[in-house]
């Protein structure tokens, strides 16, 4: 995966996180990863991002922005998850703009089912209003 301006600061541990998911899952994770990267280099003033863990989970923060997580859990292994920062309001906004589009767990995440094909072009704009958050939080729809 080539980006041409942003710079990716990648924890060492986050390899060994990819690989130990299970194969079923793999391609699917990998799939949020690369929407998360390509929305970050398509954002005018992000320059770097920073892939580590949080709560063992791959993570991504950047300046100004608020925390994606990205993960599959052994409990509900028919799912995987993008999660946003519980207290902010992404998810409450998501589920406004985007009912009928994803599901959604709590204020924290929205949820694909294994075989889902993902709905990308509605999933960047959640992407992208979580990278800018603090640039958008105070308008209506965080300006979706």
């Amino acid at each position: 995966m080539a980006f041409n301006s942003l710079q990716i600061e990648t924890d060492s541990r986050i390899e060994q996180v990819f690989n130990n998911y299970p194969e079923f899952v793999k391609n699917q994770i990998q799939q949020l990863r690369t929407l998360i990267l390509e929305v970050a280099n398509s954002i005018e003033g992000i320059s770097k991002i920073e892939e580590t863990l949080k709560w063992g989970e791959p993570s991504y923060l950047v300046k100004k922005g608020s925390t994606i997580r990205i993960d599959w859990k052994p409990k509900k292994p028919d799912q995987y998850a993008m999660y946003f920062k519980c207290t902010s309001k992404l998810v409450e906004t998501f589920k406004i703009v985007f009912k009928d589009i994803f599901e959604f767990e709590g204020h924290r995440a929205i949820v694909f089912k294994l075989d889902d094909k993902i709905p990308e072009t509605e999933l960047k704009q959640c992407i992208k209003a979580a990278l800018k958050y603090h640039k958008v939080k105070q308008l209506p729809f965080l300006g979706l």
